[in-house]
């Protein structure tokens, strides 16, 4: 302040000597006038670059000045670079906040009033089929055709979820969606989304799993019940009595294997994958269910079948080495049960030159037609219903595989042409083969 009035002193001073020099007490008034205009327009000058500077309000590129607007400029200068500061700060918060919500395995989709996407994350776009980035300020109703969708929309009716087709696979197979709306703000929708389709396939699977056990249930329980109740209520000679208590054996067995398969089902399910420490000679493995498949013809086939294994490279295979058992033994008994008697069955196990051993069971019996061939290892699928029960399968013997096939990081393939046979395939990845110690 003193130096501005300093400076305006100075001015009204040299104006005022400049009139005296005219030798003129007006010219004297005048003079001191003119110092203090020029002053005020100095003054202005420093003002109005103050406020340009203000308005760009740009902490690093603040003005020279000098006496009060230099301290006025400063002062400003502090107090812009804190308010930069924390919009930087806010900008990064606001940046992590949409990288989480991108990231997120639901769909978020921010509406204005009038409907009009305002911003979305990846997996909304996806479920919903529009692009993030070119479809902002499109009105989410030309984006989102389902009739169930526009009347959510109109009838406002936002307590609730609805579920949608989205995109899919192919257009036969359309996702599901489920979505709802969340008012905010002012008329501000949020509308956040999520792919049901597993959900409901579970669901399904679910169903179809009771409804196919108590199936396969009742078939054994009602010819028990029936074979029960004949002989409670009949006189049978001995021979009869006999007969009918093989096949109530039989169905006990049958129902027997049925829990013990869904037991197995069970703990695959619910373990974790096998570890690298335990490791099982090929062979022995290759010797156990030989064994176990011979036994199984001398009960079901006449003639007996013709079981053989081929030469392998010794190997030792990690893994769970009951799981194994199981999955190798059920190829087999698969064999024996489908194959006619006097029928060639061969099992062994391969190396392939990228590292990955196969077990393999080739077998000469009816062959499968190849729209089969793809969900054969679905859990209770048959090929033929009426042969599977004759022979005593459960319909779960593939499905066991493939889970023990994929929980030790290997794959299961089937070749079959109608009339030829057929050849099944469990492959393991090298992690899980190593040569034999003694070979």
């Amino acid at each position: 302040m003193i130096r501005r009035a300093s400076e305006l002193l100075l001015l009204v001073s040299l104006g005022a000597l400049w009139g005296w020099y005219a030798d003129s007490t007006l010219w004297a008034v005048f003079g001191a006038l003119l110092g203090s205009l020029i002053w005020s327009l100095l003054d202005h000058l420093r003002a109005r670059r103050l406020l340009d500077w203000l308005n760009k309000a740009e902490a690093s590129r603040a003005p020279e000045m000098s006496g009060v607007w230099r301290e006025l400029t400063e002062r400003n200068r502090k107090i812009i670079k804190k308010l930069e500061k924390k919009a930087q700060n806010s900008d990064a918060r606001l940046e992590e906040f949409l990288a989480a919500i991108q990231s997120s395995p639901n769909g978020v989709v921010l509406l204005d009033a009038a409907g009009r996407i305002e911003w979305s994350n990846l997996t909304a776009a996806a479920h919903l089929g529009f692009d993030p980035q070119r479809d902002l300020g499109q009105s989410v109703r030309h984006l989102v055709r389902a009739p169930v969708f526009a009347s959510y929309l109109a009838h406002a009716d936002f307590g609730r979820e609805i579920q949608i087709d989205g995109p899919g696979p192919r257009p036969s197979q359309p996702s599901q969606i489920s979505l709802q709306i969340h008012p905010y703000g002012k008329k501000r929708k949020l509308m956040l989304t999520r792919d049901v389709t597993a959900l409901q396939w579970a669901e399904a699977m679910r169903r179809d799993f009771v409804a196919n056990v108590s199936h396969e249930i009742r078939t054994p329980l009602t010819v028990l019940s029936g074979f029960v109740e004949t002989l409670q209520t009949i006189e049978l000679e001995e021979a009869d009595r006999v007969r009918y208590l093989a096949l109530m054996s039989q169905q006990a067995q049958r129902m027997q294997t049925l829990v013990s398969d869904l037991l197995t089902f069970s703990r695959l399910e619910g373990s974790p994958p096998p570890g690298l420490g335990q490791w099982t000679d090929s062979e022995e493995l290759l010797a156990q269910v030989l064994q176990e498949a011979q036994g199984l013809s001398q009960v079901l086939a006449q003639p007996v079948h013709d079981i053989r294994a081929v030469a392998a490279p010794a190997i030792w295979i990690a893994g769970a080495k009951t799981e194994l058992l199981s999955a190798l033994s059920n190829l087999l008994s698969n064999a024996v049960r489908y194959t006619p008697g006097g029928g060639q069955i061969v099992a062994g196990w391969r190396l392939r030159p990228d590292g990955w051993a196969e077990f393999f069971v080739t077998d000469t019996g009816p062959g499968i037609s190849s729209e089969h061939l793809p969900r054969l290892t679905e859990r209770f699928y048959r090929v033929d219903r009426s042969r599977s029960r004759e022979t005593g399968g459960t319909g779960l013997g593939l499905a066991i595989v493939k889970h023990v096939a994929q929980r030790h990081g290997g794959l299961i393939d089937v070749q079959s042409v109608l009339g030829q046979g057929s050849t099944f395939v469990i492959s393991l990845p090298p992690t899980r083969v190593r040569p034999h110690p003694l070979a």
